[in-house]
């Protein structure tokens, strides 16, 4: 199988849906395991529909902090951008950011062919799972040949998601 062309990654974006998402999110102080079950239909081939279902790990996100103001690059700002990341300094409010890390788990992934329409199986493997109420259990719809692209998205839109909650849990400790 060749790799994606850029038109086939922007594709394989815009037709990415998250169905269902996991309650929870990206746990600050330990690692998280996420399921999942991706949907696709098999390419050039009506009423036959593939179901992939797996793991995800999300490692514990680490705090990132520049060791001094100097390495943070300012391209294309003026001074005063430097001036501010000085103030920020001297009130104590350095900029954080964070690292998060996934491994991807093939070990635990499996793949079934359904013969039935795409509609159908959603409508069935929504069932099942909204009857298993897994918190860190998430559904998506994805395009076949670019299934691994849609559980990438999956991974960016936790990583968007859980930020705000991690950055509010490592203020109330005093971490940052």
């Amino acid at each position: 199988m060749q790799p994606p062309k850029p038109d086939d990654i922007e594709y394989a974006m815009e037709n990415t849906h998250v169905l269902r998402e996991p309650d929870r999110r990206i746990d600050t102080f330990g690692s998280t395991r996420f399921r999942y079950i991706i949907i696709s239909e098999v390419m050039d081939s009506v009423g036959r529909i593939k179901v992939r279902r797996g793991e995800v790990d999300a490692h514990k996100p680490q705090i990132i902090r520049p060791a001094s103001y100097s390495t943070v690059e300012l391209e294309g700002f003026e001074s005063k951008a430097q001036e501010y990341l000085d103030w920020l300094k001297s009130k104590g409010m350095e900029p954080v950011f964070f690292k998060y890390g996934f491994s991807f788990k093939r070990t635990e992934s499996t793949e079934e062919m359904i013969a039935d329409s795409i509609g159908s199986v959603k409508e069935k493997i929504l069932d099942e799972v909204y009857g298993e109420d897994n918190p860190m259990m998430a559904v998506i719809e994805g395009i076949d040949n670019a299934w691994e692209i849609a559980l990438l998205k999956f991974a960016i839109d936790m990583i968007q998601k859980s930020s705000e909650i991690n950055q509010f849990d490592y203020k109330r400790k005093g971490l940052i």
